[in-house]
């Protein structure tokens, strides 16, 4: 495991932890975090770790997947709100040993087309 994998999965514990500080101890001060959905931006650790510590909703994380090398590093993860599963992909850039840039996206649970089951086969969890 590198090290910067090894940052992503304390950032992802420290998440699901509520440890507000150990989950954004990998960002870069001037770090910026964007959410391509709703069409927002965050810069700087401060601006970031403020905007996700004000969520009012009961959050959970678990981590389906961790793949990236060099300066690229991608987790898909399931987050619950208030008990709702939302899937999410992060997509972290480094320079160094922190984060300078993060993409999230985020997508709902939808029901599969009657017309693919015979095609498809359910997936875990």
């Amino acid at each position: 495991m590198t090290s910067r994998q090894a940052a992503v999965e304390a950032h992802w514990r420290a998440s699901e932890d509520g440890d507000i500080e150990a989950e954004h101890a990998l960002y870069a001060e001037d770090a910026e975090l964007t959410y391509p959905q709703s069409g927002e931006r965050f810069r700087g650790r401060a601006t970031i770790a403020a905007q996700r510590g004000g969520h009012p909703a009961d959050r959970h994380f678990t981590v389906l997947r961790i793949v990236g090398r060099d300066d690229l590093w991608v987790s898909q993860c399931t987050i619950t709100y208030d008990g709702v599963p939302t899937y999410s992909v992060s997509v972290m850039e480094f320079a160094g040993d922190q984060v300078v840039r993060e993409t999230q996206y985020f997508a709902d649970p939808f029901p599969a087309p009657p017309g693919r089951a015979a095609l498809a086969e359910p997936t875990p969890g």
